[in-house]
């Protein structure tokens, strides 16, 4: 008799895997739309406190992390994927008559960013736990992937909607009716996303599991599953004994999520915003072409990423950080064009850093805590990443584009040093990875 993981992880790719794929990749394209939202639309608005607003975005991003991955291990994936929409979806359709003001700004914007942190760690655990093992580096690479897409192109439309309009409240409003339409969609479409049976066996709902693993394996397949083989050390580790028995992992997670974290705001959102930045008038063009070379990015890796963890991570942060530290070098002495084809460059490889901390994220912990501990990790990363942005007004563009590039080298150490001695995950079931 087969375990549970076994036939999840050697299943065929099938409709069920469409369906979660292709629900996750439309999470976090939304996710990409309105991350970018307040970016894109700043400089109209408040450009004088946009930094501000930043900050306190990021602080809610991190809180809704926090809170709502906490709530995913406990009342499921699907259930706090459901509520987080309706949150940044309400303060979407909210934000089009409400966004005059920097008070109503402020909150609007912090809404969608706590429902958008709060997302991740359940759309990261639904992608762990019922993806086949030796296509779960793809899947994850790939649907993360469209928060680029999602960002480049409402940054594209920005650009387009400040062409034909000469308006600056409809530019405004076209940028946040379309993003609202979006949510609205894509809200519809979660209702049908389907349970993650390794929670639902956590819980004890055996015969939900069983429905569920069923339609991936086939009835056939699930008569012939033994639910109740559960690892011991699955039932009973709770969160505060993951993090001590995992102390390495989640050590070298915090350094190399937060270098990515940080260097990505830095260098595709915030960097125009900083004092002598060289080209003014480049945010949504710098958005856009940041976010377009992120998105191809993923592409590049997809023969990689599930053969090897260690060594994508660690080409990913080496070819980041000396393209970082190239464009704080160019900065303001060469083109505006020359200074986006490194930007291009350095992006591509900042998404295959993405890509890998984000599955190394889903894979390293037991499923009783995974939401909580990719909350833990948003979290901190995030809290970093508004100091970051906060100093940005008493840091000048040049000395903030080479503090992206040194956070790009503390990746680099990390990602090193778990080359040498990090667990290799690639096409492992994730209850092989809790043991090792």
């Amino acid at each position: 008799m087969s375990s549970f993981w076994e036939v999840l992880d050697n299943a065929r790719w099938g409709r069920e895997h469409w369906k979660l794929f292709i629900i996750v990749s439309l999470t976090f394209f939304l996710d990409g739309v309105l991350f970018t939202v307040a970016p894109a639309i700043m400089y109209l608005v408040e450009p004088e406190r946009a930094t501000e607003i930043f900050a306190v975005n990021l602080i809610f991003f991190m809180l809704g992390a926090l809170a709502l991955g906490r709530l995913a291990d406990l009342y499921g994936r699907r259930v706090m994927l459901i509520t987080s929409i309706l949150i940044y979806t309400i303060a979407t359709i909210l934000l089009i008559p409400f966004h005059g003001g920097f008070v109503e700004l402020l909150i609007l914007t912090s809404a969608i960013n706590f429902g958008i942190g709060g997302e991740i760690g359940a759309a990261y655990s639904a992608i762990a736990e019922l993806i086949p093992a030796r296509h779960r580096g793809k899947a994850m690479m790939l649907s993360t992937n469209m928060w680029n897409v999602g960002a480049a192109i409402i940054a594209g439309l920005a650009l387009y909607y400040r062409a034909i309009y000469t308006d600056i409240n409809v530019q405004i409003n076209s940028v946040v009716a379309t993003a609202a339409a979006l949510a609205t969609i894509v809200a519809i479409a979660r209702f049908h996303l389907p349970e993650s049976p390794r929670w639902l066996i956590q819980k004890g709902r055996y015969e939900q599991a069983r429905t569920i693993v069923s339609r991936i394996a086939g009835s056939a397949g699930a008569t012939t599953i033994d639910l109740g083989k559960i690892a011991p050390v699955e039932r009973a580790i709770g969160l505060a004994e993951a993090m001590r028995r995992y102390s390495f992992r989640l050590a070298i997670l915090l350094i190399i999520t937060a270098s990515q974290y940080i260097t990505y705001s830095v260098i595709a959102y915030y960097a125009p915003y900083a004092a002598g930045f060289a080209y003014s008038g480049a945010v949504e063009l710098n958005i856009a072409i940041a976010n377009l070379g992120a998105s191809i990015g993923a592409f590049i890796l997809i023969p990689l990423i599930d053969r090897s963890r260690r060594i994508s991570t660690l080409l990913s942060y080496l070819g980041g950080t000396v393209t970082a530290a190239t464009l704080a070098t160019i900065h303001g002495l060469f083109t505006l064009e020359t200074y986006l084809a490194v930007v291009f460059i350095n992006m591509i490889f900042s998404e295959w850093a993405w890509a890998s901390l984000s599955t190394l994220e889903s894979e390293l912990f037991p499923t009783g805590v995974r939401a909580s501990t990719i909350g833990f990790i948003t979290f901190i990363t995030i809290l970093s990443n508004a100091v970051v942005v906060y100093f940005e007004t008493y840091i000048p563009a040049n000395l903030f584009l080479t503090l992206a590039s040194i956070i790009w080298a503390f990746g680099l150490i990390a990602s090193l040093i778990w080359y040498v001695r990090g667990v290799e995950s690639a096409r492992k079931s994730v209850e092989e990875l809790v043991k090792a």
